[in-house]
């Protein structure tokens, strides 16, 4: 077949099996999710055997040391997958819940309900866990999943879409095996076709790097949830504590230079320069972080310890810099005034806006959603970290007896 033959047949079935699982209650869809990490405990070594030849193979190509380390299942990254499929089972099932219900005069009663998606088409890179992750995520929603993971976790991906199948298919019937599938192309031509396939792929989640997101964005005439990149600000304002400012600019910076709600950039009001800047030089020298406090690019996204610096003479401008240089996901003030915080939360145009506090908490197990499917920074339909009730959508049931429009 050709790859879009393939590709058009794996949404097919995928969406044959998306109106199958809408007929599971809860109590069966986390019984084929207990199956699935039971699976995987079992299927341990050949998933360890596939994932340690993508390794080998990434390590001899000559791929960063970063993508190789994302692109390994160490035994406490397995362990944590399979733990996190039976948390997702532990969750509330937000499908079929009733949002909003009202009664007209005419006697109406209007049910607003949450409702699954259908199909979910999640592209990746390096990281195989991920695959695992959205699948448990979509299947406790009732949505289908379509994996397109990089090529560098060919083996990996293959193998764990081949033990959640397998695993539906016992837990659920045959019926259910299509909800995960993988696209087995590397072609980029199969991501080109799963996100034109309207008619049976319902959104698409794309997960990596800007030039895969932005790929995906241009191509696709499904929706696409997404965030482009993580520029992230930490603004200490006047009179601020500076001993929290400097923890939170080392915790938003340093504990995970890689993650998209890394702070890169610190603003800095004028008032505190002087006081503040030689500690923060200090503790960067330390730490091993690069600033730059002159010629900066203020749009770039790091992802490593390096941070942009400047100094502002307001909270107006520090609003206006977040606002015109961020990337609309995660930013922060430190402060003592009640004013100034309000302030900021109100007119930050970001997903996640903080007040003395890290902007790395920007993540759905942090929020107390127990997981998540990504991060989004559109304003449609879904905002933030994306969770349970963030993959499904909503209908409206209506309840009469007789009742006609005059």
């Amino acid at each position: 077949m050709t790859v879009a033959e393939t590709v058009l047949k794996i949404a097919k079935d995928a969406r044959a099996a998306s109106r199958f699982l809408r007929t599971l209650d809860t109590a069966r869809k986390n019984a084929a999710l207990e199956e699935i990490a039971r699976s995987l405990e079992e299927s341990r070594g050949e998933i360890a055997a596939a994932n340690a030849q993508d390794v080998a193979d990434a390590r001899a190509a000559g791929y960063p040391p970063a993508l190789v380390d994302r692109l390994a299942l160490t035994p406490e990254r397995f362990a944590a997958m399979v733990r996190g499929v039976r948390e997702v089972a532990a969750l509330p099932d937000p499908v079929g819940e009733t949002v909003k219900r009202t009664v007209r005069p005419n006697g109406l009663e209007i049910l607003k309900t949450r409702e699954p998606f259908g199909v979910v088409a999640v592209i990746f890179e390096s990281r195989p866990n991920v695959g695992v992750d959205t699948a448990a995520l979509c299947l406790k929603t009732s949505n289908a999943i379509i994996l397109r993971g990089g090529k560098e976790a060919a083996r990996s991906n293959a193998a764990l879409s081949a033990v959640l199948s397998a695993a539906l298919a016992r837990s659920a019937g045959p019926a259910a095996a299509a909800a995960v599938q993988s696209v087995p192309v590397q072609d980029h031509e199969a991501v080109r076709e799963l996100v034109r396939l309207p008619e049976y792929v319902d959104v698409a989640i794309p997960r990596g790097g800007e030039r895969l997101i932005r790929a995906v964005t241009e191509a696709a005439l499904v929706p696409v949830l997404k965030h482009y990149k993580g520029v992230c600000h930490v603004y200490v304002d006047a009179g601020a504590d500076l001993d929290m400012a400097l923890a939170l600019t080392a915790n938003s910076k340093a504990q995970r230079p890689s993650a998209c709600n890394a702070a890169e950039c610190l603003l800095v009001h004028e008032a505190e320069a002087a006081a503040f800047l030689p500690r923060v030089r200090e503790w960067a020298r330390k730490a091993g972080v690069v600033l730059h406090e002159s010629g900066c690019d203020f749009s770039r996204e790091f992802l490593s310890l390096e941070m942009n610096v400047a100094v502002v003479k307001s909270i107006d401008e520090a609003i206006a810099h977040v606002n015109a240089w961020g990337s609309h996901h995660s930013d922060a003030i430190v402060t003592r005034s009640e004013a100034s915080a309000e302030r900021f939360l109100r007119d930050v145009d970001s997903a996640a806006v903080y007040v003395n506090a890290s902007t790395r908490f920007t993540d759905g197990a942090e929020f107390g959603m127990g997981a998540e499917i990504g991060i989004s920074t559109d304003k449609l339909h879904a905002r933030g970290p994306m969770g349970l009730e963030e993959l499904t959508t909503y209908k409206y049931r209506i309840k009469g007896s007789g009742q006609c429009r005059s």
